[in-house]
């Protein structure tokens, strides 16, 4: 005879109401914003926006999904590695991409960097990407593992004009790691973040991967702010960079789609915008 107990049900991973507020359509809107952004210094043709994150995290998927969402297809400009189980970087040298909308290059560009690791010899070392912000460090420079650049190299700028500077640091996150991030690894972010911050430099943290950290939202992107999980890793996110929740967006990479889709844009674009606009509140700032 049983002994008249039931099973529990799963928890719900869903909330009742989304815990952030998101218009799915307002892609279009985005985009003729983004494409009609104006900076507030006429000294500065574009705005520098530096990706840094843990290596396979998507930083250069992200890059490329911008792209797409502008190109109106799917875009592949800055070189990703596919392969699971990815153990060393796979962007090698520090390299800008223009985004364009069509024929127009539009103000702002992004500097894709060699991927973090918890190793301390491995990886971009934390002083490289604090130099590359700072506009020291030139396009095509090789990263070294081993020793982060020096003044003496060719390489680097001594003295950096406006336009060599990064003006917002973006992290690339992805939301099924987030919680075994080692705390060397965890090290080396706050020791960039800390010197980021001392000169007033915005952060925000792009969180990937979301359908493959959460089942409910890989079913349906649209359930991204109603889903316990990924509101959890935002969080978890939130703790161990120090960013607030307001500069945490999750999205969605392109990676195996053929086509473009408007929800994965959505979420792209909003990112991108917030992203613009920090980076021109700081140029501001600099000017004022």
């Amino acid at each position: 005879m049983g002994n008249g107990r039931s099973n529990p049900s799963p928890p719900n991973p869903e909330l009742d109401k989304p815990w952030r507020e998101f218009d799915w359509g307002q892609k279009e809107t985005l985009k003729k914003k983004l494409q009609n952004f104006s900076l507030s210094s006429e000294d500065v043709k574009d705005i520098k926006i530096l990706v840094a994150g843990e290596i396979a995290a998507g930083k250069s998927s992200f890059i490329n999904s911008v792209d797409s969402a502008f190109q109106g297809r799917i875009s592949s400009r800055a070189l990703a590695n596919s392969s699971a189980g990815v153990s060393h970087s796979f962007t090698q040298n520090l390299k800008a991409y223009t985004i364009k909308s069509g024929e127009k290059s539009l103000p702002f560009v992004f500097k894709d960097i060699m991927g973090l690791e918890a190793q301390a010899l491995a990886g971009s070392q934390p002083e490289d990407i604090i130099n590359t912000m700072f506009g020291h460090v030139k396009d095509g420079y090789k990263f070294n593992e081993k020793q982060a650049l020096t003044h003496k190299d060719q390489h680097y700028t001594s003295d950096p004009n406006l336009s060599d500077q990064a003006f917002c640091l973006v992290y690339v996150i992805a939301a099924d790691t987030v919680q075994f991030t080692d705390d060397k690894l965890n090290d080396k972010l706050k020791i960039i973040r800390q010197r980021i911050s001392d000169e007033g430099i915005p952060q925000v943290v792009v969180m990937t991967k979301v359908d493959e950290a959460c089942p409910l939202v890989n079913k349906d992107l649209r359930k991204i702010y109603t889903s316990k999980k990924i509101k959890e890793r935002m969080e978890l996110c939130s703790d161990i960079i120090g960013v607030p929740l307001t500069n945490i967006f999750p999205v969605k990479n392109y990676h195996n789609e053929i086509d473009t889709k408007g929800d994965i844009d959505a979420l792209i674009l909003k990112a991108l915008e917030k992203i613009v606009q920090s980076a021109d509140d700081r140029l501001l700032d600099i000017q004022s």
